[in-house]
């Protein structure tokens, strides 16, 4: 995980050289006997302890907002604890204002990391809730899929005959996803990775969707999520929800990021499980069959 924090890693190392060369060149070396000791144990040790959470901090996390916030933060707390402690070794006079303001880094790099704190928590609710879903599913329904650990397409087609059965009288709809170009994903980066990308999806698509909402994988890079209580005015706008998410996603190939996106067809689910998931394929496949057709004029 750190390889992917090279930059930042660099930046921190290159900081506190700096911050040492310009005590060394513009301040006067203190006699040993004028040493605090009790100060340069206490601030030395905030350095160091502000510097293994930055290393951990970095180590445990993939790069996004929070982690530049928490990483921030505690970065600015190790260099200004760092500049504070070089000033039991180093004389700088009361008229230079800059160590000073280096040591202002520590209060700053609390309140950054207070900012962080505070979209970490967020984050944890969006996970929790993720949770939720997901051992909802496992006990409600159980998993037959290997790669995504969602229930396949039989599964589906008897639970859209459950739902039918059980409220004939109330709306319910069925929506199909596909991933577009994937094909082009598993040949340029291999199976392992069109794997790894269909978890991901999986995952997005999981931690978007309503309680009551059932979400499959029907087959191959294709999605189904049945939505129980639900018209076809409303599953299309959550079907465009969830493409939408996806969109949003940051995934990353081998180093190289990857842009997925979704087609969605979606309708009400009246009819038999057959026809209405074939009525459904055709047309996410009719797009497709339009552009090849286009290409090969």
């Amino acid at each position: 995980m750190l390889s992917l924090h090279r930059s930042s890693l660099l930046a921190a190392a290159l900081a506190l050289l700096l911050i040492c060369a310009i005590y060394a060149g513009a301040g006067a070396v203190k006699a040993a006997h004028a040493w605090h000791w009790m100060d340069i144990v206490g601030e030395g040790g905030t350095a160091v302890m502000s510097g293994v959470w930055f290393m951990l901090t970095l180590s445990s996390r993939p790069r996004g907002l929070v982690t530049r916030l928490l990483a921030g933060g505690l970065c600015a707390i190790m260099l200004g604890s760092w500049a504070d402690c070089l000033d039991e070794f180093f004389a700088v006079g009361k008229a230079q204002l800059w160590d000073n303001w280096l040591e202002a880094l520590v209060p700053f790099g609390m309140l950054v990391l207070t900012v962080g704190m505070y979209y970490w928590r967020q984050e944890q609710f969006c996970l929790n809730e993720h949770l939720q879903k997901r051992e909802r599913l496992f006990r409600d329904h159980r998993a037959f899929d290997r790669i995504t650990q969602l229930a396949g397409a039989d599964y589906l087609r008897g639970q859209v005959r459950a739902e039918q059965a059980r409220s004939p009288a109330k709306a319910c709809a069925l929506a199909l996803l596909d991933i577009d170009r994937f094909h082009l994903i598993n040949r340029e980066f291999g199976q392992r990775e069109g794997d790894r990308v269909l978890q991901a999806v999986g995952h997005m698509l999981l931690l978007n969707l309503r309680n009551d909402d059932l979400l499959c994988r029907y087959a191959g890079d294709r999605f189904a999520v049945l939505m129980p209580d639900t018209g076809a005015a409303e599953a299309e706008a959550l079907a465009r929800h969830l493409c939408f998410m996806v969109g949003q996603m940051l995934h990353h190939a081998k180093d190289a990021p990857v842009r997925l996106t979704l087609r969605h067809a979606s309708a009400a689910a009246g009819a038999a499980p057959e026809a209405l998931l074939a009525e459904l394929g055709r047309q996410l496949s009719a797009p497709a069959a339009a552009a090849a057709a286009r290409a090969a004029a």
